[in-house]
């Protein structure tokens, strides 16, 4: 017999916010199947505030409430059971987070909870990683946001570090991250890497499922490093009018696009990478997983 359950998952970025709806279908002796019934993302950014002023604007917040009105008709409407909304970078660092997350439960009727950079990465990892990582082999798990980048470690099927970096898209292209912090990542990087023969890069986040799309690849083929690397000429020698023209980019893909595709480059180059696989997979899917399994 087959019983489906219905959750959702609410990601609030610094670059944008996702709405993902799950149907998790259960069978008697079988693993249970994720299969996404509607994915809503919306063009906030938050980051352009909360790391430029320090909190979220009177308009974004509009916006925002706006949007998770209409997140909370859409899961009324697919009959969600369950859901959890979990804010990162740009939240993190308003100093008006509070009210915002108090007018959002007030006006929308959802509670919002702001999560740490180990949260994130930790709720990331748990998603369907464990089938991409096979056991002789080392990998560094990349998920770049607007806010901030989560890099983890993974070798022999184990997690063995993990840390987050104020370097995201909405921060770079704001000139808000200096050679420290730069210095800081390929330390990282270097340090815990080097003791492995051949590491391969696993990318997550909206920008290098754009790379990958645009590549044409099938799902289970990586990106080279010659490849990221010619990509990211070609975009930086197109203009931003002509990156949504020419290459059918959003408005706001197409500026954060670049940056996001600098910070795959130098993880490649500094943990010595030659390939990035891209599976379908971000924090609003990790959320999911991770209600279901009793993990959050």
């Amino acid at each position: 017999m087959i019983k489906i359950k219905r959750y959702a998952a609410i990601d609030i970025g610094s670059n944008a916010m996702r709405l993902l709806i799950v149907n998790i279908v259960e069978q008697e002796g079988k693993e249970p199947q994720f299969n996404k019934s509607s994915l809503v993302r919306v063009p906030i950014r938050l980051g352009q505030d909360a790391f430029t002023v320090g909190e979220i604007s009177e308009e974004n917040l509009e916006r925002m409430c706006d949007a998770m009105k209409a997140f909370n008709l859409l899961m009324k409407v697919h009959k969600v059971e369950r859901y959890m909304a979990f804010a990162t970078s740009a939240m993190r660092e308003a100093y008006n987070a509070k009210e915002v997350v108090a007018l959002i439960k007030k006006k929308a009727d959802i509670k919002i909870e702001i999560i740490d950079g180990k949260k994130e990465a930790a709720i990331i990892a748990s998603t369907d990683l464990h089938h991409l990582l096979k056991t002789d082999q080392t990998y560094l798990f990349v998920d770049v946001g607007g806010g901030s980048t989560e890099f983890t470690l993974f070798s022999n099927g184990k997690m063995i570090n993990s840390r987050s970096f104020k370097a995201g898209t909405v921060r770079l292209l704001n000139d808000m991250v200096c050679d420290v912090v730069w210095d800081e990542i390929e330390k990282w990087i270097k340090t815990n890497t080097e003791e492995y023969e051949e590491v391969i890069l696993i990318g997550s986040g909206g920008n290098i499922n754009k790379l990958f799309k645009m590549s044409g690849k099938i799902q289970e083929k990586p990106l080279s490093y010659i490849y990221m690397n010619s990509q990211y000429a070609f975009l930086n020698s197109l203009s931003y009018e002509q990156r949504i023209s020419e290459l059918g980019l959003n408005p706001d893909r197409a500026d954060v696009i670049i940056p996001a595709t600098r910070i795959y480059l130098n993880a490649m180059k500094w943990s010595g990478a030659r390939n990035i696989y891209v599976p379908k997979i971000g924090l609003s899917d990790g959320i999911v997983k991770a209600m279901y399994y009793g993990k959050i």
